[in-house]
């Protein structure tokens, strides 16, 4: 979108490629908040914008990538998955207790430490954002040409 060509530099681990970026081996990297807010927030890092739609509750003075680059938006989620056999009645229990924990304020204020959210939802929900999350991402790696390596 932006016309900027970036070398991708594969790491084998975020610990490694962030022990690099803090020493100054690469320039910049792509990690996630979670990943990267401490060192923000301890002066070792400087955050240049963070991906999400809106900015991020734990770097209010961070600027979105959207806010320079509209229609820019690559969230990072997490979900919890079960085997596609199993029962109905444990999928129904497991997503109650888990939209459940969702709601308790200290989990919450956790997620807002680490610079995420939570969105609770039913297991449709989830299908049809993993549906939109391939879809779009599949829009991309077509137009830039991506090849599995």
């Amino acid at each position: 979108m932006a016309g900027v060509d970036i070398i991708h530099v594969p790491y084998r681990s975020v610990a490694a490629a962030m022990t690099d970026l803090i020493s100054g081996q690469v320039h910049m990297m792509f990690a996630t908040t979670a990943a990267s807010v401490e060192y923000v927030k301890a002066g070792k890092l400087r955050a240049l914008a963070v991906t999400s739609a809106m900015r991020a509750g734990s770097l209010p003075d961070t600027p979105t990538v959207d806010e320079s680059l509209r229609g820019f938006e690559g969230s990072s989620w997490y979900g919890v998955g079960a085997p596609s056999n199993t029962p109905l009645e444990i999928i129904s229990m497991l997503n109650k207790e888990i939209n459940l924990a969702f709601v308790d304020p200290k989990m919450r204020m956790r997620f807002a430490d680490l610079g995420g959210s939570v969105i609770p939802g039913s297991p449709h929900d989830f299908g049809k954002l993993i549906a939109d999350e391939t879809q779009k991402w599949g829009k991309v790696v077509k137009l830039v040409g991506i090849k599995p390596q």
